[in-house]
């Protein structure tokens, strides 16, 4: 991608953000932390750095790293096309047609240039228009003003005809990138999956998206894996009561319209940092004077989501968290789901679902403003970046769920490094992607918790638990 290209993105990017975005804090890490990982990956290293002299490779790297981070950076505009193109399929507060479904358009593939296809492909392109007349009068839907401003990042006015047809050749193509993509990652599993070799299958798995858009959705399924797994350390002895203080996010996410269920009949939410909090609790690891959170996060969108939170917190104002429930959890998800937040808030009348989705059940939280206050957003790409923390400040344990699957193995060791430093001795990362351990490097896998949340094909998580070496 070339530099001009780089910078109309970051543009974009900041545009989206919106005035509250702050600058970010250039924390990169050091060519002497990150020469032991180029020796070790030489060649899957990039290209700039693997031709580097000996004698410029010092000065080549914090350029390399700075134009890194923008170009990972750039890769969240793909991230919120993508959440747009589930609204288009999922959405419900913008058009009365059926919902569409990842196993519809599957279906829909194996029955190319079928009456029932052309049929379905009507409706797609229904969605579309209706998802772009919405944009054009979003009213205070804050998902349809985000599409619509998406929009205007790529050039398109939703307001006239002619840029309400590119916007809808935009969607659909961008809708066939997406199957394509989905179709590329069945393949490749499916071929790690034929070698017989569940921890080669896990490590494919675990680098998946390496390529492709960040995305910023979430869901509640992985916190039940974390707790789950929190569980099962303190059994082991491996975390103690009360020993928790200081945690952090990766990634904490904002539900916009997931790939899964793509729910769009409540605001936008977070859920992860509460979700965490909540489990501490429980678990009793931690005291409720002593936790804080902190979240790390590129995203402008969600940091300044954060900051918003807090900020209404400070005057007394709780957060509401709404928690849909699927029919085809397993009853231990359920169960989590049932006791989401009772040690953080107070059951509250849920936003009444459509009447498109059935009967499905809905809780909803309201989180006391005192336990919003506990989380800290920051901004920081964990590949390259990282808080510079006294030892008495570093944290007890890291969460990244869902986040490295975006980046390869090179990359991915850059970000055990960083978390590496930012750990205190002994303290833990949980994370659902298999890292690579590299000789030197302070970070070892100790044990690890499968998880499975329903009966659907691969439908659960592997959490495994890192730690630092004590010393």
């Amino acid at each position: 991608m070339c530099n001009r290209s780089i910078a109309l993105l970051i543009a974009g990017l900041i545009a989206l953000a919106g005035p509250s975005a702050r600058p970010r804090p250039e924390r990169y890490i050091p060519y002497e932390e990150a020469r032991p990982i180029l020796e070790a990956l030489s060649e899957v290293a990039p290209a700039e750095l693997k031709t580097a002299t000996p004698a410029d490779i010092a000065s080549v790297w914090p350029k390399w790293a700075a134009r890194r981070d923008a170009e990972i950076r750039a890769r969240l505009i793909q991230g919120d096309e993508d959440s747009v193109i589930n609204f288009m399929l999922f959405g419900t507060s913008f058009t009365r047609r059926p919902r569409i479904t990842l196993k519809d358009l599957a279906q829909a593939r194996e029955k190319a240039n079928s009456p029932e296809a052309a049929a379905f492909l009507e409706t797609i392109r229904g969605r579309a228009d209706d998802l772009i007349r919405g944009a054009s009068e979003p009213a205070n839907n804050e998902r349809l003003l985000f599409a619509r401003r998406l929009a205007e990042v790529k050039g398109y006015d939703v307001k006239t005809p002619a840029g309400r047809e590119r916007v809808k050749q935009h969607l659909l193509s961008g809708l066939a990138r997406v199957l394509d993509e989905q179709a590329s990652y069945g393949k490749m599993l499916e071929s790690a999956r034929m070698l017989g070799d569940p921890s080669g299958e896990f490590a494919e798995r675990s680098k998946l998206f390496r390529d492709r858009g960040l995305s910023s959705d979430t869901s509640l399924m992985p916190n039940f894996a974390i707790e789950r797994s929190l569980g099962s350390m303190k059994a082991k002895g491996l975390l103690a009561a009360g020993a928790v203080r200081r945690v952090a996010i990766i990634g904490p996410g904002l539900d916009f319209t997931d790939k899964q269920d793509g729910y769009d009949f409540y605001p936008q939410q977070t859920t992860q940092p509460f979700a965490i909090i909540d489990s501490m609790l429980r678990l009793g690891l931690a005291r409720p004077g002593d936790l804080r959170v902190t979240t790390l996060d590129l995203s402008a969108r969600i940091n300044d989501h954060l900051r918003s939170a807090r900020a209404r917190a400070a005057q007394g104002v709780s957060y509401v968290v709404q928690l849909p429930r699927d029919s085809r959890w397993k009853p231990e998800l359920a169960d989590y789901w049932e006791k989401f937040g009772d040690r953080i808030g107070d059951n509250t009348t849920p936003v009444a679902a459509p009447s498109a989705l059935g009967d499905m059940k809905v809780r909803a939280v309201k989180i006391r403003s005192g336990v919003v206050s506990l989380i800290s957003p920051e901004d920081l790409n964990v590949v390259l970046q990282r808080l510079d923390l006294p030892p008495d400040e570093r944290f007890d344990l890291m969460i990244a769920t869902n986040i490295l699957v975006y980046y390869d193995v090179f990359e991915q060791s850059l970000a055990l490094a960083n978390i590496e430093k930012m750990l205190r001795p002994g303290g833990f990362l949980l994370s659902n992607n298999a890292l690579l351990e590299l000789p030197g490097s302070n970070m070892h896998s100790v044990d690890y918790e499968t998880v499975v949340y329903s009966d659907r094909a691969n439908d659960g998580d592997h959490i495994v638990w890192y730690q630092r070496a004590a010393k």
